[in-house]
């Protein structure tokens, strides 16, 4: 099982232990994670090209089998991510921090919403 990770990205990467937190919760749930800013990008140290991000995204979201969105912080690209793999018919999963703005339209597409209090929270919901 693949689960893309789909997080607010910073250039200074200010949330790099969150992402790498994430990704560790899945992997130990046994999902194999693949995440852009980390993956393509080398956090930070490779700059994609506009086309060039969003064909990697698309591509790395084909290949998976369910998209993991912290919508903790919003991004116009977690919207592209999350309504692009929901045209696709992949599952759709939110996480957020507590006390997080979440719109009704990543709601109404999401098969599964984890609000966190701390990352490990999201154990529970990704063990098998």
């Amino acid at each position: 099982m693949k689960a893309y990770i789909g997080i607010k990205y910073h250039h200074d990467c200010r949330n790099r232990v969150t992402i790498e937190k994430i990704a560790s919760i899945l992997e130990d749930a046994g999902y194999e994670t693949s995440c852009i800013i980390r993956d393509k990008e080398k956090w930070g140290s490779v700059t994609l090209a506009p086309n060039e991000l969003m064909e990697a995204t698309f591509k790395e979201i084909d290949s998976s089998n369910v998209v993991v969105i912290d919508v903790t912080e919003k991004g116009v690209g977690l919207g592209i991510e999350s309504g692009y793999a929901y045209a696709k018919g992949i599952p759709v999963y939110i996480v957020a921090k507590k006390g997080s703005e979440m719109s009704n339209t990543m709601l109404g597409i999401s098969k599964k919403v984890l609000i966190y209090e701390e990352l490990e929270d999201m154990v529970t919901m990704f063990s098998k």
